[in-house]
């Protein structure tokens, strides 16, 4: 694969667009991955056997904060992989609220189910803001990334409905870690051509040539694929609990 200065540079992500605080703010969000991992949370929830919805309608709110808004603005502040416009002040305003909005529906929380829903709280700030600002480094691997954002919502989700685990949510964990990494096996380079390579390309034997264009869907096809299938799998199984 080689790469050159010569082509306009593409989006650093495929639901990133610029034009504006609002489309900066919505890209900050990285909409299909927070969907994604959202949906763990659901699938979690969906493995006990009865659902308390105002339970799920809390753990998804929290997730939403501390995940989709707090850790994904502090990513963004900690080296601009986005290259967004908005002001690092508005980047940290929105990091702070967004765990802070987690943890106050962790407070309520621990009215509704116990006082154990702290320590998973802390657990999730913990490793969202280690995550996102690269420290410590371990943690910001392939594999930290799945266990942080794969298998973590998903004991969440069953632990908030049951308050205990079990087998049947460990395997739904795991299963999470290994989406997660495949997720992360494909962004990895998509985001690479994306942001350091604009005219990259390979060359076969049989003098077939893939472009730029190419490669990426070769990676961002199947991505929005895992992404409908994780989202569509979640929604089956809290209508089987309607």
């Amino acid at each position: 694969m080689g790469s050159t200065a010569v082509s306009d540079r593409l989006p650093p992500a495929f639901y990133a667009h610029p034009g504006g605080p609002l489309r900066d703010l919505l890209a900050i969000l990285h909409p299909p991955y927070t969907a994604w991992h959202l949906s763990y949370v659901v699938i979690g929830s969906a493995f006990a056997p009865e659902i308390e919805w105002l339970r799920l309608a809390g753990i998804l709110a929290a997730f939403f904060l501390g995940l989709g808004v707090a850790a994904h603005a502090l990513d963004e502040w900690n080296g601009r992989p986005l290259g967004t416009q908005l002001p690092d002040r508005v980047l940290l305003a929105l990091a702070i609220a967004g765990f802070g909005g987690a943890l106050v529906v962790a407070g309520f929380g621990t009215l509704v189910i116990s006082i154990w829903v702290l320590p998973w709280a802390i657990a999730g700030v913990v490793l969202a803001a280690a995550y996102a600002v690269e420290w410590p480094r371990p943690l910001h691997t392939d594999l930290g990334f799945a266990v942080a954002w794969g298998a973590f919502p998903v004991l969440v989700g069953y632990w908030s409905q049951t308050e205990s685990l079990n087998g049947a949510a460990v395997l739904g964990a795991l299963a999470a870690t290994a989406l997660s990494l495949a997720q992360r096996k494909l962004s990895t380079p998509a985001r690479y051509v994306r942001r350091a390579a604009p005219s990259a390309h390979v060359e076969f034997a049989g003098e077939d040539v893939w472009g730029r264009e190419r490669l990426l869907a070769s990676w961002e096809l199947p991505l929005k694929l895992l992404t409908g299938a994780v989202v569509l799998f979640a929604g089956s199984l809290l209508l089987r609990h309607i």
